[in-house]
C-alpha cells in the first residue's frame, strides 16, 4: 500500500467556455480537488456540448505505486459502458439484415436454458432470465484467470435461468457476452476488430479498445480502493470474461464523442436509436434513462474492480458528460448530480467531509444488531479498534465514517447511519429513504 498523497495536483488541460453554455469551471475544478483531497475519488471527466469539448480534467494518479499522474488521456475500464457499444454494433447488424430483434438464441446457443424462447431483444434488454453468472459463487475463484468463449458459454449453460423469458427483466451480464459472441460469429472478426472498423473509427474514437492486461505504460489506470489514507490495489479481472458485457477501455473525452455519434446518426438509424431509448422495466435496449431535475438523459454506468463510471447524454440540451474513476470512495450518482448542477448553473453546495476520531470505548454503545419493520433485513454494528462496521443480511461489511455526535456514514453508497443508543434506535438514510431499526436484545 502506498501512501496517497493529499496535495495531489488538479491536472489541467483543457478548459473551453462555449457561448452556447458558460458555467462556473472553477467551482467545477473545486468539487473534484475536494473529492480528491479527502479520499473520495480520482480519475477523470469529460463534459461536452454540441460536439465540443467543454470541460476536460483529470486528478489523482493512474498507477499510484509509481506515482504516474492521471491526464485526461489515461484509459480507463469502463465497465458496463461497454454493453452500449455492444448494442450498438447489434443495431448495426440488424441494419445490415443479418440480425433482427426477434431472432432467437437458439440459432447460436441452443444449449442455453429457454434458448428458442430468447429473443435478440430480450437479450438487449435484459428480459431473457439467463442467470447473472458473475453473481455465481465461484465467480471470485475464477475472474483472473482466461477463460475461452466455450467456458465462459458452459458457465452460463450451467447457471440456468431465472424468469421465463421475456416475463420481466432482470439485470444479466451473460446477456450481453452471448451479443458479444455473437457479434464474432456474423462478422467472422473478434469483437475487438468489429469495435475499431464499426464504432472506434466512424466517430473518431482514438483511445478506446478491447482491454488486455493493464499496461501503464500505454497511459492505461490501475484501479484501487481506499483504505483509511492509503491506496489498496485491486484485483485484475482478465478481459477474456467480460467480453462485450465489460471488456472496453476508453477516456472520458473518447466516451463523449462516441455518444455524441450514437445521438446523431452516425452509427445507428434515428429509428434504431429510438428502440434502444425505448425503456421498459427500467432498461433501454442498451442504456438507462437518467433523469435530472426537469432533465432526461440516456446512458448507462460502469464497474469493474475498482473502476467505476458514468456516461450520459442530453438530447434535448446536446450535452454528453463522462466520469471514469480508478478509485472511489464517494457515491458515484452524487458525485454526478454536483458536476450536472455545477455545469446548468444550479444552486449546489461543495459537499464538507468532517469527520471525528472516536474511542474504541466510544463505539461500544452503538454495537449490536437492528431490525426494521420497513426492510427484510437486519443490520449488524460492530467495532475493530476505532472503526465501527456495518454489514446488512446477506452483504459484506463495510467501515462507517463518523460525521458527528452519533452520526455515520458510508459515502460510496450514500449512506448516513443516526444513532438514538439511549432508545436502541438507528434511522437509516439512503437515496432519499429514511428507515427506523431498532436494536435487538
Amino acid at each position: 500500500m502506498n501512501k496517497l498523497i493529499k496535495a495531489t495536483a488538479l491536472l489541467l488541460l483543457s478548459a473551453i467556455t462555449l457561448q452556447a453554455q458558460t458555467f462556473d469551471a472553477a467551482k467545477m475544478d473545486s468539487l473534484l480537488q475536494t473529492l480528491n483531497r479527502h479520499d473520495k475519488a480520482m480519475g477523470s471527466v469529460a463534459i461536452g456540448q454540441k460536439g465540443q469539448n467543454v470541460y476536460t480534467r483529470a486528478y489523482g494518479y493512474a498507477d499510484a505505486e509509481a506515482k504516474i499522474p492521471a491526464t485526461p488521456q489515461t484509459r480507463y475500464r469502463i465497465g458496463s459502458i461497454s454493453k452500449m457499444f455492444t448494442a450498438t454494433m447489434i443495431f448495426q447488424l440488424i441494419e445490415k439484415k443479418k440480425l433482427s430483434l426477434a431472432t432467437t438464441l437458439d440459432k447460436f446457443y441452443p444449449a442455453v436454458p429457454h434458448a428458442a424462447q430468447i429473443t435478440i431483444a430480450d437479450l438487449l434488454q435484459h428480459r431473457s432470465g439467463i442467470h447473472n453468472f458473475t453473481d455465481a459463487d465461484d465467480y471470485a475463484a475464477y475472474h483472473t484467470q482466461p477463460k475461452t468463449h466455450d467456458e465462459i458459454v458452459a458457465l452460463i449453460v450451467k447457471g440456468g435461468s431465472d424468469f421465463t423469458p421475456n416475463e420481466k427483466a432482470a439485470y444479466s451480464n451473460a446477456n450481453y457476452v452471448l451479443l458479444g459472441y455473437i457479434i464474432e460469429q456474423l462478422y467472422k472478426q473478434s469483437y475487438a476488430e468489429v469495435l475499431q472498423t464499426q464504432v472506434a473509427k466512424k466517430a473518431g474514437l482514438a483511445n478506446t479498445y478491447y482491454g488486455g492486461k493493464i499496461n501503464t505504460q500505454a497511459q492505461e489506470a490501475r484501479s484501487y480502493h481506499y483504505t483509511d489514507n492509503t491506496l489498496t490495489p485491486e484485483t485484475e479481472t482478465d478481459m477474456s470474461i467480460p467480453g462485450g458485457a465489460g471488456a472496453i477501455v476508453s477516456t472520458p473525452s473518447d466516451l463523449i464523442r462516441f455518444i455524441r455519434a450514437l445521438f446523431t446518426g452516425r452509427l445507428v438509424s434515428p429509428g434504431n436509436l429510438e428502440l434502444m431509448k425505448t425503456v421498459k422495466d427500467q432498461y433501454g435496449m442498451g442504456m438507462f434513462q437518467i433523469p435530472f431535475h426537469d432533465r432526461v438523459s440516456f446512458g448507462h454506468s460502469g464497474g469493474i474492480d475498482g473502476f467505476s463510471s458514468m456516461l450520459a447524454y442530453f438530447p434535448k440540451e446536446e450535452v454528453s458528460i463522462a466520469y471514469c474513476t480508478n478509485a472511489l470512495n464517494y457515491n458515484m450518482n452524487d458525485a454526478l448530480i454536483g458536476m450536472l448542477s455545477i455545469y446548468f448553473g444550479m444552486p449546489y453546495t461543495l459537499p464538507e467531509f468532517n469527520t471525528l476520531v472516536l474511542k474504541p470505548e466510544e463505539l461500544d454503545k452503538y454495537t449490536g444488531t437492528y431490525a426494521s419493520t420497513q426492510l427484510p433485513l437486519k443490520i449488524t454494528i460492530t467495532k475493530d479498534v476505532n472503526v465501527l462496521f456495518a454489514q446488512a443480511t446477506g452483504q459484506s461489511a463495510f467501515a462507517l465514517t463518523a460525521t458527528g455526535p452519533d452520526q455515520f456514514g458510508f459515502d460510496q453508497a450514500g449512506i448516513q447511519l443516526s444513532f438514538d443508543p439511549p432508545n436502541n434506535k438507528m434511522t437509516l438514510k439512503q437515496s432519499g429513504q429514511t428507515y427506523l431499526f431498532t436494536k435487538e436484545p
